[in-house]
């Protein structure tokens, strides 16, 4: 049976072939003569006929099925984060097409030249970003300062996220800069109204009134920058544990310091769910980061770490949202971690010095000194915390404490600059000229950090040019040499980069012509004016008071003052400033002031500079004795005129002598620098 039926199938094949004609492909010559058919049937032919066009298609579905599920996986198992690559390779987008393709890497291999467009646009930027400054703030908002009441509750009446304006600096009288100027206190906006021009920040102020009632903004301070890196060095190691969790060969990477230990013994069985969150805290998920903190809160009320970790996620969120009553809560939740049991030293000083340093921030700097104080009795050996506590103390005029501070410090670290160089500072502004000299000098020459700050080589350079000793230039050729002045000559603090320096201006220089002409016509009414008021009995003229008069009498009646009028002052010489109300240059100068300046015989200025230079200072001579009045502006000396105008910039060093039998009486104009454009003038803070 089964013979048979192979029988038929071999027959039913036959017939088949029979009748399909066998297909020949058709000859092809290969570049060496031969026919590819012979060559298939000389060996092969069989792997040729088996390799199928079926068969490749088959393994071409299947590596791309594979392909296909492969970056499913990746996706859903998040092997990749995509987010922190793509972040990374928009760096590289040249094009401006929002990311990194072929185009962008023949515009970075130089093979294609970037878009007309992108240049033009980022052009644009640079621009804004050089010319962004301040946001204008017409209002002054007092804050208070200090009770815990007010860091759980905004006053009343008063928005939680309202803040103040820059306060008011020192008044910086004619020709005067003591290089000591007002701390300016805070809040978020008001930290957006420091300028990125500005190179140099608020020294800590030498007298017991010198502080406004109003708060005042401070963005840095000596010694600030030095902390922060040590907070954030703090923040990057908390999450891996404490050194004994590391392996030996990372303990040997570290510096002199030990590794802040910040976890107890029951937060390191945690630690997992602490790095969980203090990741998000990092990548700047900031508000996943405050709710994961505060679920750990809730999970371990007891866990000072934890709620360490939600004050820095609430802190960050308010630096992300520029909310004042954020950082309120910020700082109550780093009090409330400092005063859990079981925290370790290092995370009690780590909160504490991380609200202090929020509270000057806001502005509370009596409770900034309550929170140092509290550290300094706790950690009574560390002497960074001191040397914290004393600015503390010149934060609010507390000059006296601030003094005994650094006489302890001292005491127990002699060579400690950052001590050194305040406690000089603190004997100069008692005018102690030739002992602050050592102090400021050895402090600046250790190199500590906190001390390379331009106002203790202006302060050094003061005094020993005081003392007549002409090795003051070299100290100003150091601070000009490590960026803090402009020149050796051109030595303020509050500088706007890029304008035109130049001591002496004419007025077409200015291009304040019609302010000149009007002032020089009218000079016998302005003096008039002034001389109807020169009486001691009116109380109107007022001694300088900035310790820049080597002897002699000076006095001064203002009439503006960082922009605005000086209180009443205008109704007693009402055409000298209905003349001047038409010139914004001058009288929205917020920078400067308009005032009347007389000076007695035998009044010596000591050489000095002003505080900034966004502005130019008119002299109009009104009364000027024949001779033995001069004024000396870099090395070019010149004498008043009645009637003239004088124009030099006062951020250059100028000296000045009152040698003649009669008084001198001037009338002193400050005005915008020229170059300064109309936002900058908006937005600059009052100096």
């Amino acid at each position: 049976m089964e013979e048979t039926v192979m029988e038929e199938l071999i027959c039913e094949e036959a017939i088949l072939a029979e009748e399909i004609p066998e297909v020949k492909p058709a000859a092809v010559v290969n570049k060496n003569g031969v026919k590819a058919e012979a060559a298939i049937a000389s060996g092969g032919g069989g792997a040729a006929s088996g390799f199928s066009g079926t068969k490749i298609f088959t393994w071409f579905m299947v590596l791309a099925l594979l392909g296909v599920w492969s970056s499913v996986a990746v996706v859903w198992l998040e092997l990749v984060d995509y987010d922190n690559v793509i972040g990374k390779l928009s760096a590289y987008d040249a094009d401006g097409d929002g990311d990194f393709d072929v185009e962008d890497a023949k515009v970075l291999l130089g093979v294609k030249e970037r878009p007309v467009s992108l240049v033009q646009r980022e052009a644009k930027e640079e621009s804004a970003v050089e010319e962004q400054t301040e946001p204008i703030v017409e209002e002054v908002i007092q804050t208070t300062e200090g009770t815990e009441e007010d860091e759980q509750q905004a006053p009343e009446g008063e928005s939680p996220d309202a803040v103040g304006t820059p306060a008011k600096s020192e008044d910086a009288t004619e020709e005067a800069f003591e290089g000591i100027l007002a701390v300016e206190a805070g809040s978020f906006e008001a930290e957006a109204a420091v300028q990125v021009e500005e190179t140099a920040v608020p020294l800590p102020p030498i007298s017991d009134d010198f502080i406004p009632e109003e708060s005042k903004q401070f963005t840095d301070r000596p010694g600030s920058q030095e902390t922060r890196e040590a907070e954030e060095k703090t923040i990057q190691e908390d999450s891996e544990g404490n050194a004994e969790d590391q392996p030996e060969d990372m303990l040997k990477y570290k510096d002199k310091k030990k590794k802040p230990k910040l976890l107890n013994t029951f937060e390191k069985t945690i630690k997992t769910e602490i790095d969980a969150a203090e990741k998000l805290r990092k990548k700047g998920k900031v508000e996943e980061a405050v709710l994961a903190f505060d679920t750990l809160v809730q999970q371990y009320p007891q866990s000072p770490r934890c709620r360490y970790g939600k004050a820095l996620a609430e802190d960050d969120l308010a630096e992300k949202m520029r909310s004042n009553d954020m950082l309120q809560k910020a700082l109550i939740t780093y009090k409330e971690a400092s005063e859990l049991p079981n925290a370790t030293p290092d995370l009690i000083k780590a909160t504490l010095k991380k609200r202090a340093e929020r509270q000057q921030f806001l502005g509370r700097m009596r409770g900034a000194l309550a929170t140092l104080e509290k550290l300094v009795q706790i950690f009574p050996e560390d002497v960074a915390l001191k040397n914290d506590l004393g600015v503390a103390h010149l934060l609010i005029g507390d000059n006296k404490s601030a003094k005994r501070v650094y006489e302890e410090v001292l005491a127990i670290a002699p060579s400690n600059g950052f001590a050194k160089v305040h406690y000089g500072f603190i004997l100069k502004s008692e005018n102690k000229i030739a002992e602050s000299i050592p102090f400021l000098r050895d402090g600046l020459e250790s190199g500590d950090p906190g001390t390379d700050d331009g106002r203790f080589y202006f302060h050094l350079g003061d005094a020993l040019q005081r003392m007549g000793d002409d090795s003051a230039y070299k100290w100003y050729e150091r601070g000009h040499q490590r960026g803090h002045f402009a020149s050796v000559w051109q030595r303020s603090l509050y500088n706007v980069d890029g304008l035109k320096a130049q001591p002496w201006w004419t007025p077409k220089d200015t291009g304040y012509m019609d302010l000149v002409k009007t002032l020089e016509r009218n000079w016998r009414t302005i003096r008039d004016e002034a001389l109807s008021v020169m009486d001691k009995t009116t109380g109107l003229f007022v001694p300088e008071e900035e310790n820049l008069r080597e002897k002699g009498e000076w006095g001064q009646f203002t009439l503006w003052q960082q922009g605005k009028k000086a209180g009443e002052s205008c109704h007693s010489v009402p055409k000298t400033c209905g003349l001047l109300e038409r010139y914004p240059e001058a009288t929205g100068c917020k920078r400067g002031q308009i005032k009347f300046s007389v000076m007695q015989p035998g009044t010596h200025v000591w050489p000095h500079t002003g505080p900034t230079n966004c502005r130019l200072r008119m002299h109009l001579g009104l009364v000027i004795p024949k001779t033995g009045c001069k004024i000396r502006c870099t090395n070019d000396t010149r004498a008043w005129e009645e009637g003239k105008v004088l124009i030099f910039d006062d951020s250059f060093e100028h000296e000045v002598w009152q040698d003649a039998d009669s008084y001198r009486l001037i009338f002193i104009v400050d005005v915008w620098h020229p170059e300064l454009t109309q936002y900058q003038r908006q937005t600059l803070s009052p100096i």
